[in-house]
């Protein structure tokens, strides 16, 4: 009897723990799963200032592909050094995009040699080893070259920034706070409006589960950490869903341009339904009819010659 007693509350404990482990695990589920993360440039680990939407101090990064070279971060704190942080090589002689291009491919190249498929493939005998040196060295080639490429490139258009001065900055509500090494960007009313599209677009991909759309609207670092939640969602055979997405207020934090890029932290409130179901499309979190209101600060970057601009990291608010 007492076995049978056991089994039975043992049974109860174990199913009321799988009922409650989804509804933590899957809160604020949506495009970023309500964390810090991507890249700010050389602001990355510093606070952006307050604004009417966003009049509390922002939470700080936790995940980043820029290491923390400053001894210090303002409005966080002191910070130490990032152990993978490289004397030689600061982060802003490195171009955003070729970083996160070149990271991705260097972790799809571990991946295969954790999964016992070499770092390009198969590799068997010892030609095939040898085959797979060279092909990393062409890699390695590749990667150098691309790397003196664009670095090149940054700093021609950094020079031709200072030789024809700086744009006049657009005064945000509660003004914007200028750094040194950095050159105020004038935003205008069309590129707020694109920072509002962003925001519905991506939110429309993350629940379409599109990367290839999401390609054309974050940076790499970014899509990654979408792809890596999404994937983590699926493991556990649950889906994000979220619909009527609405914006309702933004404004500017702060806008600057360096080393070739310009980059703009706007402080955005929208609302939407944000639900997660299970296999059997049952709801184990969120509402199907219930609307939340979400504050957040997203970074967008573009060249500074012009183009479209694309997200590069989200912050929460306290």
């Amino acid at each position: 009897m007492s076995v049978r007693f056991f089994s039975s509350a043992l049974a109860m404990v174990m199913t009321a723990s799988l009922a409650i482990g989804p509804l933590a695990s899957h809160a604020d589920a949506r495009a970023g799963s309500g964390g810090s993360m991507g890249s700010r440039g050389s602001r990355t680990w510093s606070a952006p200032p307050r604004t009417s939407t966003s009049p509390y101090e922002s939470a700080p990064m936790e995940r980043s592909i820029t290491p923390r070279m400053a001894p210090t971060a303002p409005g966080y704190g002191a910070m130490g050094a990032a152990p993978f942080a490289r004397q030689g090589m600061p982060y802003q002689n490195r171009h955003p995009f070729l970083t996160g291009f070149a990271g991705g491919f260097l972790g799809a190249g571990l991946f295969g040699l954790l999964s016992g498929h070499g770092f390009m493939g198969g590799v068997g005998g010892m030609f095939s080893f040898l085959g797979m040196l060279l092909q990393i060295g062409l890699v390695v080639m590749v990667v150098m070259w691309l790397v003196r490429r664009f670095s090149g490139a940054g700093g021609n258009a950094g020079r031709g920034m200072g030789a024809q001065g700086p744009a006049r900055p657009v005064s945000p509500p509660f003004g914007v706070q200028q750094q040194a090494n950095s050159s105020p960007v004038q935003i205008t009313p069309a590129d707020y409006q694109a920072f509002q599209q962003t925001l519905l677009d991506i939110q429309t991909a993350w629940n379409q589960q599109n990367i290839p759309a999401m390609q054309q609207m974050a940076t790499p670092e970014m899509v990654s950490y979408f792809n890596e939640q999404l994937a983590a969602l699926a493991s556990q055979g649950a889906r994000n869903v979220v619909s009527d997405v609405r914006f309702l207020q933004g404004d500017l934090a702060e806008a600057w341009s360096e080393n070739g890029m310009n980059y703009a932290t706007v402080a955005m409130r929208y609302s939407l339904i944000d639900l997660t179901t299970n296999a059997m499309g049952q709801v184990i979190d969120g509402s199907s009819t219930e609307t939340v209101t979400i504050t957040e600060l997203w970074t967008f970057i573009r060249p500074a010659r012009g183009g479209r601009w694309l997200l590069s990291a989200i912050q929460q608010t306290r």
